[in-house]
């Protein structure tokens, strides 16, 4: 099964949040309303200085795939 880079995440729990699921390697999820990140892997410390520049990355790229997906809702 092939599956997308990034997920839109839903949760009646979480009204106010805006979750966005990075299915790559590093995956993680986002909360884009507080750039809150929870990373599902485990890092070493020698790739701590990597992470932080991914990291910085990571929110770009998930915050483009939400404007652009809500974009597409706003045409609709």
């Amino acid at each position: 099964m092939t599956i997308p880079k990034f997920l839109l995440g839903d949760n009646s729990q979480f009204p106010d949040a805006i979750f966005v699921v990075h299915t790559e390697f590093p995956r993680f999820i986002i909360d884009l309303t507080k750039d809150e990140i929870e990373w599902f892997e485990e890092f070493d410390k020698q790739d701590e200085d990597e992470l932080a520049s991914e990291t910085e990355n990571a929110i770009k790229q998930a915050t483009e795939f939400y404007d652009a997906e809500i974009a597409k809702y706003d045409v609709e």
